[in-house]
């Protein structure tokens, strides 16, 4: 074959897309964190990022942190800046869900692509290793005498842990429309106002406080689990007479407006993705449980999920 022959039948199977794959070049993708820097939406964004690039399905990641509202913010921003874009994806869960129902945000989690479920995990409430309570009792003491005086921290009004502290509330005959709660927009600014002192307790997911429980400059009280997490002596809610359980999930979305056979893409991308060293070390690293659903489970599981919260909230009275 002539040389020109040649180079115009390369020329031809690129365009046709029929290289084999070793030739053809992993995108870069940008996922984006519907929270400030530190946390739990920020670990699962940056982990899933590396295990994309091991898996060798991205040639790069960069990630956009945009915290507030509960991940309403970010939400926002990948709706508007990402319509059919492949190669976007967007760290939820449960906590955008509680935002979405208790904000009312301009734009609908419905206008991007479902993905896949990823992980799995419960909230631990800890006090300053200062405070002069020592154990959820003292707390709840303090909560019926004068809840306002109670200041609970954690993430954006509508997370899981403030959807807790309002059903602890309720459960040991508070109004909850009474609590004091103080959001902020990540585990990380939590984190730092419990070790501050500036809040009574504070609440977020377990992996978030853990190296500070492990110091000892936190002491955890209670989880929201239904038994103890394994290996962490941390009695649960209900072991202390307060009939409370509530977990929090993450998971991924992707843009608006991509098609179905890149809406099949993306989750084996992702999926993947989760069959790497990478995320496997940081399922062990977080103490995340696997919580993997992917297709028209997923999307149903969402659908689920936002009756089951609203009913939750309105019982709380938060919504």
């Amino acid at each position: 074959m002539r040389r020109d022959g040649f180079l115009k039948g390369v020329a031809a199977l690129a365009v046709a897309g029929a290289l084999p794959l070793p030739a053809r070049a992993a995108p870069r993708l940008r996922i984006t964190i519907p929270a400030n820097y530190g946390g739990g939406w920020d670990a699962t964004g940056r982990a899933l990022g590396q295990a994309l690039v091991e898996a060798g399905r991205a040639d790069s990641v960069s990630y956009d942190n945009r915290g507030g509202a509960a991940g309403a913010l970010g939400l926002a921003h990948f709706v508007n800046s990402s319509q059919g874009d492949a190669n976007a994806l967007m760290v939820m869960g449960a906590v955008m869900l509680g935002g979405i129902l208790s904000g009312k945000p301009p734009v609908s989690l419905s206008q991007a692509t479902p993905i896949a479920r990823l992980t799995s995990e419960y909230n631990v409430y800890v006090l300053p290793a200062n405070s002069p309570f020592r154990s959820l009792a003292d707390v709840i003491a303090q909560l019926r005498k004068d809840p306002g005086s109670v200041k609970w921290g954690g993430g954006s009004r509508g997370s899981t842990e403030h959807v807790a502290a309002a059903m602890i509330a309720r459960a040991v005959g508070v109004d909850p429309s009474r609590i004091n709660y103080v959001a902020f927009r990540g585990g990380g600014e939590a984190a730092a106002a419990v070790l501050g002192g500036y809040v009574t307790v504070g609440g977020s997911g377990y992996s978030e406080f853990a190296e500070f429980i492990r110091s000892g400059r936190m002491k955890p009280i209670a989880v929201t689990s239904p038994q103890r997490l394994p290996g962490v002596d941390v009695p649960t809610l209900k072991e202390q007479g307060i009939g409370v359980e509530l977990g929090n999930w993450r998971g991924v979305y992707g843009a608006p407006g991509i098609t179905a056979a890149q809406r099949k893409a993306v989750t084996d991308m992702v999926l993947a993705a989760l069959a790497t060293r990478t995320w496997r070390e940081a399922l062990a690293r977080y103490d995340w449980t696997p919580a993997v659903l992917a297709g028209p489970a997923f999307d149903a599981f969402v659908v689920e999920e936002f009756e089951v919260l609203r009913a939750t909230m309105l019982k709380a009275g938060m919504a």
